[in-house]
Formats: C-alpha cells, structure tokens, sequence
C-alpha cells in the first residue's frame, strides 16, 4: 500500500493530510499560518512540521511511507521564489517526489470534475488561476487586488464601498444607506467622523465588514446592490483574463469558486456567471465544498506517478470528513 501527503499552507492555518492509494483518508494534522511573506520561510517550515507531526501520528506512518507529496503555499507568487520554497519544503526530510503550486490551485484540482478548468477566489483578498487538462499550462493573474486593479474579495470591496460613501457624503454620488451602516459599525459620531477616522487609520472597515454590504442590498439600497454587481462583474473578468490565457473560450470547463464572498449568493455569482458565459459560454461555475488540502493530496498522488481517478476523488470526500 502506498501513502500519499498534501499540504495546504494558508495565511491563517495550515492543513496536511495523508490518503491511501485509494483515496482513503489516513491522518490529519493543523497547525498555525504556513504563508512566508507574514511569517517568513522559518515560520512557514515551522507550521509545517507541526502539522506534519500530527498527521504522521494520526495515520501511524513514518516519513519514509510517503511516495508521493503535493503543496498548495500561500505567497507563493513568482518563479523568483521558487528555490527556496522548495529549499525549505525540503528541510521536511521526506524522501519521496513532491510538487508545489500556489494555494489557490488545490481547490481548482479538488473542486472541479476532473482536476483543471479555472478557480476564483473571493475572500479576504481575490485571486484567479487555471491549469489545462494535462496540467502543463498556467494561467493567472497577480494576485495582488488593489495594487493591481484586481477585485474582488472582501478587501477590495470596502476599498471600494468607502470611496462610494465618500461621494455620497461630498455630493459626487447619490445618498446610499450603507452611509448609517458603517457609522454605526466603525462606532463613529456621523459620516464626517468616520471618514476621518477612515483616512487617518482610527477607524478600520475592512474586508470582515463586507456582509454590511450584502445586507444593505438585501434591503434594497442601489448603491449596494451596484457594488456588488461590479463586484460579480470584476471577478468575471479576472477568469476571462485566465480563460484567455489558457485558449479556454470553446471547451467545456468547471470554474470552481472559493471563498466567503460567495456565501452572498446569487446577487455576486450571476454577473460573474454573465460575464464569464459571454466570453466562453461553455464554462461551468461550481462551488468549492470540500477542504482545499484534498487537493494538495491529489497532487501528491500525481507526484508520485499515481493518476486520480473518479473513485479515488469520491473516496476521499467520504473519507475525510471522518478524521477532521
């Protein structure tokens, strides 16, 4: 019997499990951020040797059980920093072949039917990948949302939800009802003082306000309601700019969704549906709703020269769920 390792390093936790090679879930193992440009590459190598511990303990392996290894690092954003992610993922000691990859591209392998296509993330921040079939061509954007004129997660929706407040309050745009939403979130006097606050760093109101919007459209506010629909509409043309790239236009693909913002329903997937079914109408947009680490593991099966196959994907969704 073989094993198979995958890790998801993320900006906040750290997640490694080990499969059989029938997809059957053996051991896993959390531990704190793994992302390097908050912790730097010893804290990322310290998150994983944590988790690495717990899961070799979980499943009753040893290092040298693990054939094959798959990791989807968080910051990993540039061939520049390839040597010495590889570097520190080497300090693990495993001997057997392994892969690394961005952390956005374990939820495309593990979210979508057959392991490629396109995945959006909207959370916290935004980022878009793809991989074609034979996973041999990337596609990407940078990753890096307001810096680069990409949206949308959480982040860049109240960057901005608060320049439409500031019009609102300066006369450049209509009166909206998120206006008394983010006063009385931020504890402010009125809109003046939060508006002070805002450009002065008292007053934070980032991505962890983002539902305020959600609910204010709910209600009907056509402010918010537009917001969010620039919102659907940005995060489709991040995936167009990655269909693009992959020559995408006329297959038929899955674009897997991650992320809390689409937990804000169809008012954000629709416009990014239109706008992606406008350019490549053969697109299939899925949610994500199995933890990226299972992704990871496939890679590490891949890596290992194994190839995954429907009943390997669907043993470990039924598996996993048992030792988490």
């Amino acid at each position: 019997m073989e094993f198979f390792l995958g890790a998801d390093l993320g900006a906040t936790k750290t997640h490694m499990l080990i499969v059989d090679e029938t997809g059957a879930a053996r051991g896993f193992g959390e531990s704190g951020p793994g992302n390097h440009e908050t912790v730097g590459y010893d804290g990322m190598f310290e998150a994983m040797c944590a988790a690495l511990e717990q899961t070799l303990n979980a499943s009753g392996l040893t290092k040298t059980d693990i054939a094959g290894a798959g990791f989807g690092v968080a910051g990993f954003d540039w061939s520049s920093e390839y040597d010495i992610t590889a570097s520190t993922i080497e300090r693990l000691g495993l001997v057997s072949p392994y892969k690394f990859v961005n952390d956005a591209v374990p939820g495309l392998v593990a979210g979508s039917d057959e392991g490629w296509g396109v995945v959006v993330v909207s959370g916290t921040g935004s980022n878009c990948r793809g991989w074609d079939r034979e996973h041999k061509r990337e596609g990407r954007v940078t990753g890096h949302g307001v810096l680069m004129g990409e949206g949308a997660g959480g982040s860049e929706l109240m960057h901005r939800c608060m320049q439409i407040v500031g019009y609102a309050w300066s006369k450049r745009g209509p009166a909206t009802k998120l206006t008394d939403a983010l006063v009385e979130y931020a504890g402010a006097k009125d809109l003046e003082d939060l508006l002070r606050g805002y450009t002065t760093d008292e007053y934070q109101v980032g991505a962890e306000a983002a539902p305020i919007v959600f609910r204010v459209a709910e209600e009907g506010d056509a402010a918010a309601r537009d917001l969010i629909h620039w919102a659907g509409c940005e995060l489709g043309e991040m995936a167009n700019a990655v269909i693009r790239q992959l020559e995408f236009e006329t297959l038929a693909f899955d674009v897997v969704m991650t992320g809390s913002m689409f937990e804000g329903g169809s008012m954000l997937i629709e416009p990014m549906r239109e706008t992606i079914r406008e350019f490549a109408p053969k697109a299939r947009l899925v949610r994500l709703n199995v933890p990226p680490v299972l992704g990871a593991a496939m890679l590490g099966m891949e890596s290992g020269g194994m190839q995954v196959t429907k009943d390997i994907r669907d043993r470990m969704k039924e598996t996993v769920k048992a030792i988490r």
